[in-house]
């Protein structure tokens, strides 16, 4: 198996492949896919796992790639946007209100200042 890293990857070659030979070009992608799943923490790749299965799904069911795309997209969206979804996992960390801050004395650092009292100069 060869590593696909954002810094290695040749989008010209994938798109070539993509072209000419599509069964190669879904085993490559998928062995990538399941490379970074690997990499990743053994708690998270169940998710990963999971995650990937819908898309591939999606891609399946989906009668082009443009509403393949459109579907993956809206997924992601409500992923973060709909119930129980990103925006209402940060909502639930309320910490509660935040505690009182005492004033403080704001100190001019202007070293332009004409009646500095330091005798050095300042550019």
């Amino acid at each position: 198996m060869t590593q696909t890293t954002g810094s290695d990857f040749d989008f010209e070659e994938w798109a070539l492949l993509a072209k000419t030979d599509t069964a190669a070009f879904e085993a490559k992608r998928e062995e990538a896919i399941a490379q970074l799943i690997d990499g990743a923490s053994p708690r998270m790749q169940p998710r990963l796992r999971g995650l990937q299965w819908r898309v591939d799904m999606d891609r399946r069911r989906s009668s082009n790639p443009l509403s393949a795309c459109m579907n993956i997209f809206n997924q992601m969206w409500t992923s973060v946007y709909g119930e129980r979804g990103l925006l209402d996992a940060l909502h639930g960390f309320d910490c509660g209100p935040l505690p009182e801050r005492s004033p403080a004395d704001v100190l001019n650092l202007d070293r332009r200042q004409a009646d500095h009292k330091d005798s050095r100069t300042y550019p």
